[in-house]
């Protein structure tokens, strides 16, 4: 049986410029957005089709999240927010299709996200607030004696942002694939093995199935927090005061 963790190994494609797998599969994935919107917009119908509704309520979805988390305000950000929420869901469901690479169970291709969103978030406090941005790291009413270990606390907290971020979606990824491919392995090996433990076959079959089910239910749903913290951390950004 091979390994789980070879679904995981980056490959080079064209070694000349370092061109992987795994960036084969990030502009799949860009390519997959910009076509199917292009797509499914093309026609622009008042009574809009399957593909323009989806599309229409992918792009509601989005600006009622960032707008329900930032006021009206946050609208400027949706640009950057639609695209992140757009490249994590489609990453993640094309990694389940068999023999495409997941890009999101890498957590460089994480951490490369997470540090957009809280460089942006460091970038824009700063431009617009100036260092009344720094007034996110220091709650309001907080007795003086207890300010230094809460503004510690506070920049900790901030620091490990990217981290938790990042580390989230690309844990849920590679646990769920490395689970799927166990499953799937114990099926072949007990079809292998023949006589009363092809009996057994069907049971890991079945688990291999609803973990399917499972992880089809988990790519949206990592998308959809990924895209949800975005929004508070960017919330920060706009309104840095406690």
């Amino acid at each position: 049986m091979a390994s789980p963790i070879e679904q995981f190994q980056i490959k080079p494609i064209i070694p000349v410029i370092n061109f992987t797998n795994s960036s084969l599969f990030m502009i799949g994935a860009a390519a997959v957005i910009v076509g199917g919107l292009m797509l499914a917009t093309r026609k622009r119908a008042v009574i809009p089709g399957r593909a323009q509704s989806v599309a229409e309520v992918l792009h509601d979805f989005v600006a009622n999240t960032l707008v329900d988390a930032t006021g009206k305000e946050g609208m400027k950000f949706f640009p950057l927010v639609f695209s992140l929420f757009m490249f994590v869901l489609t990453a993640n469901l094309l990694g389940m299709i068999p023999g495409f690479f997941t890009v999101t169970s890498h957590v460089i291709v994480t951490f490369a996200l997470a540090m957009l969103v809280i460089g942006t978030v460091v970038v824009y406090g700063f431009m617009k607030h100036g260092t009344h941005f720094l007034g996110l790291f220091v709650p309001s009413g907080v007795p003086v004696w207890l300010l230094p270990f809460i503004v510690v606390i506070e920049v900790i907290s901030f620091l490990s942002r990217p981290i938790s971020l990042s580390l989230r979606l690309f844990a849920n990824m590679l646990a769920g694939h490395i689970a799927l491919k166990v499953f799937a392995g114990f099926v072949v090996s007990l079809l292998a093995a023949g006589g009363a433990l092809t009996i057994l076959a069907p049971l890991p079959l079945l688990m291999a199935v609803a973990l399917m089910a499972l992880e089809f239910l988990v790519a949206a749903l990592q998308a959809y927090v990924f895209t949800v913290l975005t929004c508070i951390y960017l919330n920060d950004a706009l309104h840095p005061g406690h």
